[in-house]
C-alpha cells in the first residue's frame, strides 16, 4: 500500500517585535543611507509585507528615531554615573571617555547610524543637538581639568573634546567584535584609547 502523500510544511515565518525589526532597519539604513531607504527595502529585508510593517510602526522615521535613541541615551546615562559626577575633573573625564568606548562597542550599529545622520529630518536634528549638548558637557570637564592643573592649558577644551571623540567615533569604521582579527574586548579597547589620549593630555 503506498504511503500517504504529505504536504511539505511551509517554512516558519520569522516573528518580529519592534526591537528585532529595529535591528533589521538599522542595518538597511547603514547600507543604503536613511534617505535612500524605502519601506519596500525594509519590507524586503525583514520578509514582512508593508502592511505588516505598519502593524508594528507608524513610519520609517519612527524607526530612525528609536534607533538614534538607542545610541544617544546611553551617552547621557554615562554622564550620570558616579565616576562621571565625583572626583577630580580629569578622573571624571577619563571615566566618560572609557565608558563611551564601551557604549560604542555595545551598540555599534546604532552609534554607526548616529554618526552618519545629516540633519535632514526632525529625528536627525534632535540627535545632532543631543550630540552637541554632550560635547558641551565634556568640553566643560576638559576646561575644569585644565583649571585644576591636570590638563595642558595650551589646548582649547572644545578642540580637545572633538579630538577625543573623533578618536572614539573612528572605531565604528574598523572595530568588528565578531571578526577574528578584532580580539580586544570592549574594556581593553577602552584602556587603549584612554592611555593613548590621556598620556598626551595630562600635565
Amino acid at each position: 500500500m503506498p504511503a500517504p502523500r504529505t504536504t511539505p510544511a511551509a517554512p516558519a515565518r520569522r516573528r518580529y517585535d519592534v526591537g528585532s525589526l529595529l535591528g533589521v532597519a538599522v542595518g538597511v539604513f547603514i547600507e543604503r543611507g536613511y534617505d535612500g531607504t524605502s519601506m519596500e527595502d525594509l519590507s524586503r529585508a525583514s520578509g514582512l509585507s508593508k502592511s505588516s510593517l505598519y502593524h508594528h510602526i507608524d513610519s520609517k522615521e519612527q524607526l530612525l528615531r528609536l534607533a538614534l535613541e538607542r545610541a544617544v541615551e546611553p551617552l547621557f546615562e554615562v554622564l550620570a554615573e558616579d565616576g562621571a559626577t565625583s572626583g577630580r575633573a580629569i578622573e571624571r573625564l577619563e571615566h566618560v571617555v572609557r565608558r563611551e568606548v564601551e557604549v560604542l562597542a555595545d551598540r555599534l550599529p546604532f552609534v554607526t547610524l548616529l554618526l552618519r545622520v545629516h540633519g535632514n529630518t526632525e529625528a536627525e536634528r534632535w540627535a545632532l543637538e543631543r550630540r552637541r549638548e554632550f560635547d558641551r558637557v565634556v568640553a566643560a570637564l576638559v576646561a575644569e581639568a585644565a583649571a585644576d592643573g591636570d590638563v595642558r592649558p595650551d589646548l582649547e577644551p572644545a578642540v580637545v573634546t572633538r579630538l577625543l571623540f573623533g578618536t572614539v567615533n573612528s572605531l565604528v569604521e574598523w572595530y568588528r567584535p565578531d571578526h577574528p582579527g578584532d580580539v580586544l574586548a570592549p574594556a581593553d579597547l577602552a584602556d587603549a584609547v584612554v592611555r593613548l589620549a590621556f598620556d598626551g593630555l595630562r600635565t
